[in-house]
C-alpha cells in the first residue's frame, strides 16, 4: 500500500527538495517510513528550534525552500521561534508536522502532544497554514505552499497531517503541479519609473534582502545611473567592497539618512524600509523620500512604512531588467570622480566616523575574516560583532552576510543556520559568529556539524555573558542584573564534540587560525577573548 507518508516524500522529490531537517518521533513515524529509498538527505537536529534555523540558513543560500519534519505538540511549539525569524526576514521554510488523529486533536481529553489549536499556534508565524483532513487535500496544500515560495513573498508555510491520515492509502493520488511564476512589473508603471530615473540628477538606490538574487541587474542599474547603492544588512554584498557606488552602512545612521534625503529620486528594491534597518540607531523615524519608487514582490509591503510615488509589484530581477531596457539617459560617469561616487565615498567615510571606536575595531575584525577567507559565508547571531557589522561591514558577495540581529531578533540562530548554509554551499567555508550567551541557546546543534562533514569556523565572541544587554543597562542607568552568565569551557566543549579549539587574543592569532582553517575542511571553534579587543 502506498501510504500518504510515502506520497509526501514523492511530492517533495517532485518539487526538487534535496534536504530535509527533522527529528523522528512516535507521531511522525509514517513520514519516516516514506523516506526509505528516497533521494532526500535527512539531517537530524537536536531540537526543533535548531531544525528551523538550519532550514532558514539552507534556504537563504540555496534559493530552495528549507523543509522540516516535526512531531505534533512540542515539535510545533519548539519550532515556532525559528519560524518567527524566517517570517520576519522573508525566508521560505516549510514545516510539515503530524497531528493527533481525527477526532482527538483539540478535544481536551489529554492525548499525547495535544494542543488546543495547533494550527492556530503555527499560523501566527507563517504566511499560510493547512490542516489536512483527507489524503486528497495534501496535493493542493503542497502546490499552494510552493506557489507562495515561487511567486510571492517567501515566508514560512505550515502543513499538519493527522496520524491516521498519514497512514491512509494514497492510492493513485497524482503528484502536485508545481511551476508558479512571480508577478511581472506593469509596463506603464515601468515607463513612468524610467522617466523619473532618466530626469534624476541625484538618484540613490536602496537594496534589501529581497534584492540579493537580483544583484547583477541592480549593479548594472547603479552604474548606468551613477547612483549610490545603500545596502541594508540583508542586502550586503550586492555591490562588492571597493566599488565606488557601494554604501554598506545602515540607513539608520545619520550620514546615510542625509545621503538619502539629498536624493531627488530614490529607488528602493526588496526592502521593507522597516525600523530594525532604518530606525535602529536613530532617535527619529526614518523620513519617507518625497520621490520614491519601490519594487517589491509583496503588493501590501509596497505601501508599508513609506508610500511610493510609483510602486512596482514584481520580482526584483525581472523589474530591474525591464527598467534597463528603457532609455535612462546617457551612461553616467562610472569612475571614482562621478558625482554619485563622490557622494557614496563621503557617506561611507562619515558613517564610519559615526561609529564608536569599539565598533570600528569590531568591523576591522570582520574585514580581517573577509580578506583571509575569500568566498566565505558569514552567518551571525545577535552579538556585538554582528551588531557592529550590520552598521558598517561590507560583505564580499550577495548572500554572504546574514544574521538574526534584525527583524525578529532571536538568539541561538547562528550555529544551526551555519549548518544549513554549509549544506547548501559545501564548497564554501562557513563562518559562524556567535556570542558565548547565544551559543548556549542551541549548543546541542554542535553535534550536527560533525555528522554532516561541515567546513565551519565557529567564532565565539566571549564577553562572559550578555555583553550588549549589560552595556544597554548601564547606558539606561540600570545596575546590571542577570547579564553575567558564565560561559562553558570552550576548549573542553570543542573536545567533547570532536572539533579543534583555538583561543584568540590578537588579530594576528585570528588571522593565523583562519589560514589554518582555510587549508582543510574541518570544524574549528575559535574563542575570541573580547576583553583583548576592547
Amino acid at each position: 500500500m502506498r501510504r500518504l507518508g510515502r506520497y509526501l516524500i514523492e511530492a517533495l522529490e517532485a518539487a526538487d527538495v534535496r534536504h530535509v531537517f527533522g527529528i523522528p518521533g512516535v507521531h511522525n513515524l509514517e513520514i519516516y517510513r516514506g523516506l526509505e529509498g528516497a533521494s532526500l538527505r535527512h539531517i537530524t537536529g537536536r531540537h526543533e528550534q535548531g531544525l528551523g534555523f538550519m532550514a532558514d540558513g539552507y534556504a537563504r543560500l540555496s534559493g530552495r525552500p528549507g523543509v522540516c519534519f516535526t512531531i505534533s505538540g512540542p515539535g510545533v511549539s519548539n519550532i515556532a521561534t525559528a519560524l518567527g525569524q524566517a517570517y520576519g526576514d522573508s525566508v521560505p521554510v516549510l514545516v510539515i508536522s503530524s497531528q493527533n488523529r481525527r477526532g482527538e486533536a483539540g478535544s481536551g481529553r489529554g492525548f499525547l502532544h495535544e494542543l488546543p489549536d495547533q494550527r492556530a499556534l503555527a499560523s501566527t508565524v507563517t504566511a499560510a497554514s493547512f490542516a489536512i483532513g483527507e489524503p486528497g487535500e495534501l496535493p493542493e496544500a503542497l502546490a499552494r505552499a510552493f506557489a507562495l515560495f515561487a511567486s510571492g513573498r517567501p515566508r514560512p508555510v505550515y502543513i499538519e497531517i493527522p496520524l491516521d491520515v498519514l497512514a491512509a492509502d494514497a492510492g493513485a493520488l497524482p503528484l502536485p503541479e508545481f511551476g508558479a511564476a512571480p508577478p511581472r512589473a506593469d509596463p506603464a508603471a515601468l515607463a513612468d519609473a524610467a522617466a523619473l530615473l532618466r530626469a534624476a540628477r541625484r538618484p540613490v538606490l536602496l537594496a534589501g534582502g529581497g534584492a540579493v538574487r537580483a544583484a547583477a541587474p541592480l549593479r548594472q542599474l547603479a552604474e548606468r545611473l551613477g547612483a549610490p547603492l545603500v545596502m541594508t544588512s540583508n542586502g550586503r554584498g550586492i555591490l562588492p567592497p571597493g566599488h565606488p557606488l557601494a554604501v554598506a552602512a545602515s540607513p539608520s545612521l545619520e550620514p546615510i539618512r542625509s545621503l538619502i534625503a539629498a536624493a531627488d529620486v530614490v529607488l528602493a528594491v526588496g526592502t521593507e524600509i522597516g525600523p530594525t534597518d532604518y530606525d535602529m540607531y536613530s532617535v527619529s523615524e526614518f523620513p519617507s523620500p518625497a520621490m520614491l519608487i519601490r519594487i517589491d514582490i509583496d503588493a501590501q509591503q509596497l505601501m508599508r512604512n513609506a508610500a511610493p510615488r510609483i510602486g512596482l509589484c514584481a520580482d526584483a530581477a525581472q523589474a530591474l531588467r525591464a527598467l534597463l531596457e528603457h532609455d535612462l539617459g546617457a551612461p553616467a560617469l562610472r569612475g571614482a570622480q562621478g558625482t554619485g561616487a563622490v557622494a557614496a565615498a563621503r557617506a561611507r567615510q562619515q558613517a564610519s566616523a559615526a561609529l564608536s571606536p569599539l565598533m570600528r575595531r569590531h568591523v576591522s575584525l570582520l574585514e580581517l575574516i573577509r580578506e583571509t577567507l575569500p568566498g566565505a559565508v558569514m552567518v551571525g547571531d545577535s552579538t556585538q560583532l554582528v551588531y557592529a557589522g550590520n552598521l558598517g561591514f561590507a560583505a564580499a558577495a550577495p548572500g554572504s552576510w546574514f544574521n538574526s540581529a534584525t527583524g525578529y531578533g532571536t538568539l541561538g540562530y547562528a550555529l544551526p543556520a551555519s549548518t544549513g548554509a554549509g549544506l547548501a554551499a559545501p564548497e564554501r567555508p562557513i563562518v559562524c559568529l556567535v556570542g558565548d550567551g547565544g551559543l548556549q541557546f542551541s549548543l546541542g546543534e554542535l553535534a550536527v556539524l560533525r555528522e554532516v562533514n561541515a567546513w565551519t569556523a565557529i567564532i565565539v565572541w566571549n564577553n562572559h555573558g550578555y555583553g550588549e544587554i549589560r552595556s544597554s543597562m548601564i547606558a539606561a542607568g540600570i545596575r546590571p542584573q542577570g547579564v553575567d552568565v558564565e560561559p562553558p569551557d570552550c576548549a573542553m566543549l570543542a573536545a567533547a564534540y570532536g572539533c579543534a579549539h583555538r583561543l584568540i587574543e590578537s588579530s594576528q592569532a585570528l588571522r593565523g587560525a583562519l589560514e589554518e582553517f582555510a587549508g582543510r575542511r574541518q570544524v574549528l571553534l575559535l574563542e575570541i577573548a573580547a576583553r583583548a579587543f576592547e
